[in-house]
């Protein structure tokens, strides 16, 4: 049974702290705004998704059965969200001289690859193509009381239900700003259910509909994927903080169209705020943006990045900077190292490590397992994520178990895997060794490195001060730099510039 423990979430919809209560005892279901698989997934994307992978750790934690999908549009998301301008599909398809399909394949398994090296847990990925059938029928039965018939398609009238834009807290004009007029619509902020081909074009994705060929649109999906997958209402569904000035109170308009009423879909509205760097917000829009393999090619490990995210609240906007992605590399690597010490001294004790269950660690399965001395510190654990989720007071609590010295090590281990089953780290099983990223530009293996460093290991035994300077300006040419006397113990590392 889920824990007793309360858990405040952020309610977008009310703007308030709101105690989580699930649809369906026992169940906890998430839908979480998928990428559009037309190009590579910028970092600021993938903060969505660690902020969406905690939550759901943090629900599985707690004893709840967690249902978490993640939809892939690979359709009807145009390069603006305006109803007028290029798909986003078959604008990357024509540059790329593919087709939309395989422009779609390729971006969600890089996408999804993404996700696995960020340790995101993989949940359900539906893709919204298979759910144009279902889209067309939704629109059938929203059409005579909620929408209207243009040349380019069919639009929701927004007047037709109650309190449009309360997400937002921007019904007016003013407050959708980023929405193109569309000649025809009866209000600005009106929406396309179904975008019509133009005449003498062709797309490569179309389907026949009571509203001629063409491709639905971008709202749509998730009110009828979430609908279909997870029930209306559920528990909660997530996104940028970008989607809740448009995308989402569009989905709700909808939710609301089919039956809804005055409800939303979702229980809880959740929205991550920006990643932004010193330019301002980050963006495909300029063509240049940072993905992951950005930064493992400059040398960091992938989960840098998510203890980057971790440290600071979901709701907060979090600068990227090289300086600010190291010091969160060095606090993992710190972790790291502290979780060896505690192996080492269980492995002393002649003691088999620690395996996760099958299920994943569950706040009161832990707890049940701790002596005394730990449990405070699990229980401060366990209030920091209970209240909408601060993993930045988590992590103090997660180093503080870890500066313990006199504890038992079975105990401090299994309490570390408890509180990592919350943030993903994989500390269990990370090595100094997998931390150690080569720049792609580097022109050294690690193994010539380790043979650089035994040489000088021993000239430095036999005081050849000399030979043991020529070897270290040796490997400083090839951008290694020997970190004699490194607090961390860190032997070497690989220049970033």
């Amino acid at each position: 049974m889920p824990s007793a423990a309360h858990l405040k979430l952020f309610n977008s919809l009310t703007r308030q702290l709101e105690g989580f209560t699930p649809v369906h005892e026992g169940e906890a279901r998430v839908y979480s705004c998928g990428p559009t698989v037309y190009n590579y997934q910028h970092v600021g994307n993938m903060r969505a998704y660690v902020f969406a992978d905690t939550l759901g750790r943090v629900l599985s934690w707690k004893g709840f059965s967690l249902t978490h999908v993640i939809n892939i549009t690979d359709v009807g998301h145009l390069t603006s969200d305006a109803d007028a301008g290029d798909d986003k599909m078959e604008k990357a398809a024509a540059a790329q001289g593919k087709s939309a399909w395989d422009i779609a394949r390729h971006y969600q398994e890089v996408f999804e690859a993404d996700l696995a090296r960020l340790n995101v847990r993989q949940p359900a990925h539906p893709r919204a193509t298979d759910y144009v059938d279902a889209m067309i029928e939704w629109g059938k039965a929203i059409e005579e009381k909620h929408c209207y018939r243009l040349d380019s398609g069919l639009y929701f009238d927004i007047s037709t239900v109650p309190e449009y834009g309360r997400l937002a807290r921007a019904s007016t004009d003013d407050g959708e700003g980023r929405i193109d007029t569309v000649e025809g619509k009866r209000h600005q902020a009106d929406f396309a259910i179904w975008r019509k081909t133009p005449e003498g074009e062709t797309r490569q994705m179309e389907w026949d509909s009571p509203w001629g060929k063409g491709a639905p649109g971008w709202h749509i999906e998730c009110s009828v994927m979430s609908a279909q997958l997870l029930g209306h209402p559920f528990d909660i569904h997530t996104g940028g903080i970008d989607h809740r000035e448009i995308h989402h109170p569009n989905e709700i308009a909808q939710n609301q169209a089919h039956g809804c009423s005055a409800d939303s879909g979702a229980r809880i509205w959740m929205h991550n705020n920006f990643l932004v760097d010193r330019r301002g917000k980050m963006s495909k829009s300029s063509g240049e943006f940072l993905v992951l393999q950005t930064l493992v090619d400059r040398g960091f490990h992938p989960l840098a990045y998510r203890m980057m995210c971790l440290q600071a609240h979901y709701r907060s906007e979090l600068e990227f900077s090289w300086e600010g992605l190291a010091a969160a590399f060095t606090r993992l690597k710190r972790m790291v190292m502290a979780v060896e010490r505690h192996k080492a001294r269980l492995a002393q004790k002649g003691e088999e490590q620690i395996e996760k269950p099958l299920e994943g660690w569950t706040y009161m399965e832990a707890l049940d397992e701790l002596g005394g001395a730990l449990r405070p510190i699990l229980v401060r654990f366990e209030e920091a994520v209970s209240e909408d989720l601060n993993t930045s007071v988590a992590l103090t609590e997660l180093e503080e178990l870890l500066s313990l010295k006199k504890m038992d090590p079975q105990e401090t281990l299994l309490a570390l895997a408890a509180m990592d089953a919350v943030l993903g780290l994989d500390l269990l099983t990370l090595e100094r060794a997998d931390l150690r990223v080569r720049p792609k530009d580097a022109e050294i293996t690690e193994a010539e490195i380790e043979d650089a460093l035994e040489r000088r290991k021993a000239a430095r035994a036999e005081k050849d001060f000399a030979t043991s300077d020529a070897i270290r300006d040796e490997l400083a040419a090839k951008g290694v730099e020997v970190m004699d006397g490194d607090p961390l113990g860190w032997d070497w590392r690989l220049k970033i510039d």
